[in-house]
């Protein structure tokens, strides 16, 4: 076991200057890592925390122990989580069994879906890192490089595995960015996978794409196959949207400046959609990637990492200095954007045909915590499923699984795995349920202020009986919760938003979209927990009543209460300032 003393967690530390030079004196992400690996320390150093991330993994600690270890003047009780980096949410069947394998001999036996169809891994010692991350690329062939860090994250791709062109052509450009945008690989062989090192003090050249002080953000890109709006697409840095009218695809349509992170009351910080600002033909896509990518790498923030992402420069610039800039960066002309139109975020759910003669199966998983609790028994029953059908999966971005290529005949079988194993099908939980996504929070992520994982399923089974007493059960509502206001979830679009304030504490924002595309607004600045229910009735009784047939929630709250025009980004939080201190939305007293 690591059991040597470390010094005591601490909190951001490092300046934001002060992590621009860790990065660019860093010799291409190496710096100490591969000493500190090799070290009987708990815990890494400050300056090796920030290049972990790179590296695909984050130093944390169980929260659940600080108090008691500080009384106990013992250090923290150190962990790290290690994000697994899967283009498009793609997995055979043999590399899910490695994950699952991992898991249980080297983390806390949990996995966790990510919001980016990515595999995440809970409670890893430092003792156990090197080994997990070295397991993860041989034995599976994934990556942890770029899974997290101030560069192109994880590439999001529509995940339904239908036999369309333009359904493969997403999955298969999402590999094509992926290796487009890569940072150079050679640090993470030395590093975990035993390359050969560059010796202590050797300079290092700066990376062709990336320089030598890398983004100064995170980057993150969705690729879209409408209507389905899988992976919310307005919520990226890029957004590309496939565009087939002969079946055959013939370009995207790029979108620009998504992002869902802010900071309770600070002016300067905002959820933003993406917008469009042009149209490229296929074979140029990777190049306006890459060009965006570099655009973002010269222009943003370095100096305040809380207006360092892309959003800002869009909303403060505006769309046509965007494109200029990328244009600039070009061998070709780009086309003006071309419309295109999303129904729902919504992931399918149960048995679906993939228009091959074969068919897909869509598994909610609620909180995205893949794990045995109790009668449900979700990994045994997943591990059994994959292991019978080797079948390959599609991770979604609303951490649902895809159980693909499945056979008619395997219909009977997999149902009643599901049922022996407690796991709960579409139709024995509401709609809006099923829809719902969450974020990790407590105990594990430094920066929740809030439960979200832990309370979620309790906080489910009240709401649902709210939604069946004013019989909205099958109506497509969507809920979005997380424990601080950085939006891991994506709560900022969705109709209804719980963002973590404190200890069993909320903002509540209502108005967004199941499409996507509107961002909500703040209605009370803090509710607790068990008054969320509550919170809600009102709205939604009001909803219930008010209707138009066929009429979702999302439209009646659009129709209702946003006939005025949105305000400028830049004006966010007073907008909300107004909205709280003259409510446009009325109480309504249950009866």
């Amino acid at each position: 076991m690591c059991v040597s003393p470390c010094r005591p967690i601490r909190g951001m530390g490092t300046s934001d200057m002060g992590v621009e030079e860790i990065k660019r004196s860093s010799r291409q992400l190496r710096g100490t890592l591969d000493q500190e690996l090799s070290q009987p320390k708990a815990c890494f150093s400050e300056e090796s925390n920030l290049l972990l991330k790179f590296h695909g993994a984050y130093q944390q600690d169980d929260r659940d122990e600080r108090i008691e270890r500080v009384k106990a003047k013992q250090d923290p009780a150190y962990i790290v989580m290690v994000r697994a980096k899967i283009p498009g949410g793609h997995l055979t069947a043999e590399q899910y069994l490695r994950l699952n394998r991992l898991a249980v001999e080297l983390a806390n036996g949990t996995l966790r879906l990510t919001s980016r169809q990515c595999v995440q891994f809970h409670g890893v010692l430092k003792c156990n890192l090197r080994s997990l991350i070295a397991r993860l690329n041989r034995e599976a062939r994934i990556t942890t490089f770029g899974a997290c860090g101030d560069v192109a994250r994880n590439v999001c791709a529509t995940s339904a595995p239908l036999d369309t062109p333009a359904h493969r052509d997403a999955q298969a450009l999402a590999v094509e960015i992926t290796q487009a945008l890569f940072p150079n690989r050679e640090p993470y062989f030395e590093i975990w996978l035993n390359g050969a090192q560059l010796k202590s003090g050797t300079p290092a050249a700066p990376d062709p794409l990336y320089g030598d002080a890398y983004l100064p953000r995170k980057f993150k890109t969705g690729i879209l196959v409408p209507p389905r709006n899988d992976v919310d697409i307005h919520t990226h840095d890029l957004g590309l949207v496939s565009h087939a009218p002969e079946g055959t695809v013939e370009g995207y349509t790029v979108l620009a400046g998504g992002g869902m992170g802010m900071d309770h009351g600070k002016a300067a910080t905002y959820p933003h959609l993406a917008r469009p600002v042009a149209y490229a033909r296929r074979e140029r896509v990777v190049e306006v990637a890459r060009a965006l990518l570099t655009v973002f790498r010269d222009w943003g923030d370095r100096t305040n990492r809380k207006h360092a992402r892309l959003k800002y420069l869009v909303a403060e610039k505006g769309v046509p200095w965007l494109r200029e800039q990328i244009q600039a960066r070009l061998s070709f002309r780009l086309e003006d954007p071309r419309p295109f139109a999303v129904s729902t975020v919504a992931d399918p759910h149960g048995w679906n045909a993939q228009g091959d003669g074969r068919f897909f199966y869509g598994l909610h998983v609620e909180t995205g915590r893949i794990q045995d609790a109790g009668d449900r028994r979700l990994r045994t029953g997943l591990r059994e499923i994959v292991e019978r059908f080797r079948c390959p999966l599609r991770i979604t971005a609303n951490t649902s699984l895809l159980f693909c290529d499945l056979k008619a005949e395997d219909r009977a079988p997999l149902d009643a795995l599901l049922k022996e194993h407690g796991i709960p099908l579409p139709e024995t939980y509401s709609r809006a349920r099923g829809m719902s996504m969450c974020c990790v929070a407590l105990p594990t992520c430094g920066l929740a202020l809030s439960e979200s994982e832990r309370v979620f399923g309790g906080l489910w089974d009240r709401l649902d009986s709210l939604l069946v007493e004013f019989g909205l059960e099958r109506e497509p509502i969507l809920l979005r919760m997380t424990g601080c206001p950085n939006g891991c979830a994506r709560p900022y679009n969705a109709d209804i938003a719980l963002v973590g304030r404190g200890a069993g504490k909320y903002s509540l924002f209502l108005g967004g979209s199941q499409k996507g595309d509107r961002l909500a607004g703040l209605v009370q600045r803090s509710v607790a927990l068990e008054d969320i229910p509550n919170a809600l009735r009102p709205y939604l009784q009001r909803f219930a009543r008010e209707r138009a047939d066929g009429e979702t929630f999302s439209d009646w709250w659009g129709r209702t209460f946003t006939h005025v025009p949105a305000p400028h980004p830049s004006q966010f939080h007073e907008e909300l300032e107004r909205r709280l201190a003259r409510p446009t939305v009325p109480t309504i007293e249950a009866p």
